[in-house]
């Protein structure tokens, strides 16, 4: 019996253009083992839960380097309820201050990787987190 591969898509919302930290933990989330969907630029909220829900997703990780993760993170966790997806981890890094990460753990955000974090936090994070399917 094969352990069924934990299934995570990898988001750039808003007009962030630079997408290289997404795109390692990606491959790095993949060379682990795991699916992985990369929504690619400037993805609205609406457009990632979508995808999430389309592509039947364990964890939703998301990459904000604009500043605005503190209206883009609530709105996606708020919308991915919305749609069903309880079960789903939705994590993310960037660039985001000390200070808000605890008020985004607070509105639903699994766990922030800040930079300088290491790829293998990030597997190792979804490996212990993610609920095993029924």
């Amino acid at each position: 019996m094969s352990e069924q591969k934990i299934r995570v898509l990898i988001a750039k919302p808003g007009l962030d253009g630079h997408d290289r930290g997404a795109k390692v933990v990606a491959r790095a989330l993949r060379d682990a083992g795991m699916e992985v969907i990369y929504t690619g630029l400037r993805q609205t909220p609406e457009q990632i839960v979508t995808a999430a829900l389309q592509e039947d997703v364990d964890a939703i990780g998301i990459s904000i380097l604009s500043g605005a993760h503190m209206t883009l993170f609530p709105k996606i966790v708020d919308l991915a309820r919305e749609k069903g997806l309880e079960d789903v981890l939705i994590f993310g890094g960037g660039i985001i201050p000390d200070e808000d990460i605890p008020k985004l753990k607070e509105l639903g955000v699994s766990e922030i990787f800040t930079p300088g974090a290491s790829t293998e936090d990030a597997v190792k994070f979804l490996r212990e987190n993610v609920k095993p399917r029924d």
